[in-house]
């Protein structure tokens, strides 16, 4: 069993969270390396396997540049927000046609107190939701299956941060998942304490999430004509 983040990886990010200037990073950037980043692309290689068993179609990049890991830089372009560094690190096990298409992903978050895998489509273009939303119309016992099994809603948690009051338009109000119709995103996540995070039993954890979030991911492959 391999540990990949330590307290060190939530004490640079802490430290980053107060001192969220150029200055203090470029002071840190050693413990950024050695804490956050190549940890993070440890686990990534590791995670190679574990992914390929769960669908040969999506994969975990460690490379630095157009990987799987995203820039602590933060896109300030048209933000109010000026900081220049996000205060956590992720990472996306993206579909190998998603640099093409909107695909599903799976992610995975690490910040200390926040951190989580989740797996589905965040924000997706209009025609995505759309085809999403007439997909679980049409196919509900499967949908059923996928994201309402006992198992499967005993760990996983909804994003329910972006829903529709009323039901889109052009959808029956009546329908058995009417609730699942109204969302923005069809995203499901599941908290990892930190203990879990920076303990050995990391990799095993992801490997028992990945494939629990497998079905859900499938099913929404589907909607969009993807293979999974």
């Amino acid at each position: 069993m391999s540990q990949y983040f330590s307290d060190a990886s939530f004490k640079f990010l802490r430290g980053l969270a107060r001192n969220n200037d150029r200055e203090w990073f470029h002071a840190h950037k050693g413990d950024y390396d050695s804490h956050v980043r190549e940890p993070f692309q440890h686990l990534l290689t590791d995670l190679q396997p574990v992914l390929a068993g769960v669908s040969a179609h999506y994969r975990s990049e460690p490379k630095g540049v157009g990987g799987s890991l995203f820039r602590i830089h933060r896109d300030t372009r048209f933000a109010n927000d000026k900081t220049p560094y996000k205060n956590w690190q992720g990472a996306r096990l993206f579909h190998e046609r998603g640099r093409q298409v909107e695909a599903p992903s799976f992610y995975l978050h690490l910040q200390p107190g926040n951190c989580f895998i989740a797996a589905g489509i965040w924000h997706p273009q209009p025609d995505s939701l759309r085809r999403v939303r007439h997909f679980i119309l049409d196919n509900p016992g499967s949908w059923k299956v996928a994201a309402h099994a006992a198992k499967f809603r005993r760990r996983f948690d909804f994003d329910d941060s972006e829903v529709l009051t009323r039901m889109p338009r052009g959808f029956p109000d009546d329908f058995e998942f009417a609730e699942d119709l109204k969302r923005k995103n069809f995203v499901a996540l599941r908290a990892i304490d930190d203990a879990t995070m920076t303990g050995p039993r990391l990799l095993k954890t992801l490997e028992t999430d990945l494939q629990g979030l497998a079905p859900f991911t499938d099913y929404l492959c589907a909607a969009l004509d993807l293979e999974f």
